[in-house]
């Protein structure tokens, strides 16, 4: 892992692969420790969370979450997620933010040494080589201890260093939790075996 103390850096985390990433390897982010980790490493100028909200009025469980990160240290980017029902009637979300952080890394670049970055996501891979191009270091946070690996392998070979989280987890880790199991695939004499409850 390399890092420099002076580097001005900043933290760009895409909240929903995030989540993804941690949930699959098993761990809550406690996202206090996160900002603590990468303030003893270099010097974080801001950290962004990026989500989309569902603007409803039921109550939302991501509110609590962006709420708190608001208020302690974190600058959050939020948009209305849209709701659609796909073609086998079932209800989806949708609430991509990559034009949000591309334009704030994008934008950025000319005042940052460092630019680190969460996510695993192929199409940040441009972006990442247009910041490098000012002559910004860019670290990319993500997994591949899960199958299929949370990171696409052009990001990977893109980015001036790549971190597993599951390496650095230990460090920020609110509480353990079960890796989140495959389904089960029925086997003859289980014909409607259900798939475990945290699938």
């Amino acid at each position: 892992m390399h890092f420099l103390p002076t580097e001005r850096a900043v933290l760009f985390i895409d909240g929903a692969n995030l989540y993804s990433a941690s949930r699959n390897l098993g761990f809550d982010v406690d996202y206090r420790n996160l900002l603590e980790f990468f303030r003893r490493k270099v010097h974080v100028l801001r950290a962004y969370y990026y989500s989309a909200l569902l603007e409803t009025d039921e109550y939302s469980p991501l509110k609590p979450l962006t709420d708190w990160l608001a208020y302690n240290g974190y600058t959050l980017v939020t948009k209305p997620a849209k709701e659609f029902t796909d073609a086998a009637g079932r209800r989806r979300v949708k609430g991509n933010m990559e034009i949000e952080l591309a334009v704030d890394m994008l934008e950025l670049a000319p005042h940052i040494e460092h630019a680190i970055l969460f996510s695993g996501d192929a199409d940040f891979r441009r972006l990442v080589e247009a910041v490098q191009r000012h002559g910004v270091r860019v670290s990319v946070i993500s997994t591949i201890r899960t199958s299929p690996p949370m990171v696409a392998d052009e990001l990977r070979r893109q980015a001036d260093q790549f971190l597993d989280l599951a390496d650095i987890s230990a460090e920020f880790t609110r509480r353990q939790m079960e890796p989140r199991a495959r389904p089960a695939r029925p086997t003859p004499a289980e014909p409607y075996a259900e798939a475990p409850e945290n699938a």
